[in-house]
């Protein structure tokens, strides 16, 4: 059997067929920024999934039904509603406009859900009932998962830990609150704790007179042409500025990850996104937050682990992973 997995992103959609193992046999592409008109977004889309069916000479009844991840997705409703990085505006009903097209089940949900669920399904979860994923990257997202199902609450968009404040009155976050995880945790976040770490050494010392070693990041470069990528690099060679930058996003985040535990009393927490990968400068502190933070009655119960989905097909796998939510 297969499942079509589709991640609707502001710029591009990526979409799969994917057999039950996990294996995507097939890829393909739209560009989602060039279409205003849904209609003719979802004609395409539909377009796609068929040539992906009829490439491989598959017939419609192996098909178990199509899962979308998209930002601001609903899975009561089926709708994406009013998703500020698309360029299709207002309540886009894709449950309903892909029945035009398809007699197949339909499920939708938001991307951080779809990962988790994928996870589950695909991924390093696989036989657990309880655990909740955080993605990391222009956000924190994140998916709850208690006694196998995912955690949606009464309105569908129930488990934004990454809006979970850790710092009352702290930083403003794109959400308009003040204190967020994500404004620590998320990729502009962690370069914002660089940028004042570095203010403020740069404040005591000349940074053209400072011996930078091989790896760390030159002072005199803008702020703006350094990445969190390039941040986990120098971390990762000993450059003290970024160590510390990821220690300050690890006890945040961390201490987020404890709270989470409280509340849900999952069997592992898992990692996924760029910021993720930097490894130690950034898990140590985390698993040290994390630790010192817990409650005494949940120590040693839950495991902080990385996703074991890449990162080329998590969105995919997680997308037709909802398929089996039906």
């Amino acid at each position: 059997m297969y499942a079509i997995g589709i991640d609707i992103g502001g710029t591009n959609t990526d979409m799969g067929l994917v057999r039950n193992d996990g294996t995507i046999i097939e890829r393909r592409n739209l560009k989602t920024s060039q279409y205003t008109i849904f209609s003719q977004y979802v004609n395409d889309l539909a377009e796609a999934i068929r040539s992906m069916i009829e490439t491989h000479s598959i017939d419609m009844s192996q098909i178990e039904g199509i899962g979308i991840g998209a930002p601001n997705g609903n899975f009561y409703t089926g709708c994406v509603e009013n998703a500020m990085n698309l360029t299709m505006h207002g309540v886009l009903n894709f449950e309903k406009e892909m029945a035009k097209h398809f007699s197949l089940p339909v499920v939708l949900s938001n991307d951080a859900n779809a990962a988790a669920y994928g996870e589950y399904v695909y991924g390093g979860a696989k036989g657990m009932k309880n655990f909740i994923m955080f993605t990391l990257g222009t956000g924190v997202g994140s998916g709850i998962v208690i006694d196998g199902r995912l955690v949606l609450g009464s309105t569908g968009a129930a488990g934004e830990l990454g809006h979970a404040i850790v710092m009352p009155d702290g930083r403003q976050c794109s959400c308009g609150l003040h204190g967020c995880i994500e404004a620590y945790a998320a990729s502009r976040g962690i370069l914002q704790t660089y940028a004042e770490l570095r203010a403020a050494y740069d404040a005591l010392h000349k940074p053209e007179t400072h011996n930078f070693q091989t790896g760390w990041i030159d002072h005199t470069l803008p702020l703006s042409s350094i990445t969190s990528k390039n941040l986990g690099d120098a971390a990762n060679a000993g450059d003290p500025l970024a160590v510390q930058t990821f220690e300050i996003t690890g006890r945040y985040l961390g201490l987020a990850m404890a709270n989470a535990v409280a509340f849900s009393s999952p069997e592992a927490i898992f990692l996924m996104g760029g910021p993720a990968q930097v490894g130690e400068p950034l898990l140590r502190p985390l698993r040290e937050s994390f630790e010192s933070h817990l409650l005494y009655g949940f120590k040693g119960t839950c495991q902080i682990r990385m996703s074991q989905l890449t990162a080329n097909n998590v969105a995919i796998l997680g997308a037709a992973a909802l398929i089996k939510m039906k």
